[in-house]
Parts: C-alpha cells; structure tokens; sequence
C-alpha cells in the first residue's frame, strides 16, 4: 500500500479516536454536575450542628 494511504488512513483514525475521547469527557462531566447538583439540594434538609459549650458535645440547632 502507498505510504500516503497509510499516513491518511492513520490520521482519519486519529480524528476519530480525539472525537470519541471529547465526547465521553463531556458526558462523563455531564453525569458528575448533575449529581453534584443532587447533592446540593439534599443539604438543605440536614441540620447543621453547634457546639454546646457546657458539654463541649455537638448538637443539631
């Protein structure tokens, strides 16, 4: 086979190769903000805690 089908044929499947990659990097940072975003929204019903400074223990306010 000519050299230059070869070289082309290796850069065609290097494109394709860089595409795949950005793609599954874009949905895996997708999957990640969508569950951070989950997580941000169930911190609003969980109490937060004071230190109780007779006990030194941690209590929920």
């Amino acid at each position: 086979m000519p050299p230059l089908i070869l070289i082309a044929a290796g850069i065609l499947g290097g494109a394709v190769l860089v595409r795949f990659v950005a793609r599954e990097a874009r949905r895996v940072n997708r999957e990640l903000d969508e569950a951070r975003e989950a997580k941000l929204g169930e911190r609003e019903g969980i109490p937060t805690l004071r230190r109780d400074p007779q006990s030194g223990a941690f209590r929920p306010e």
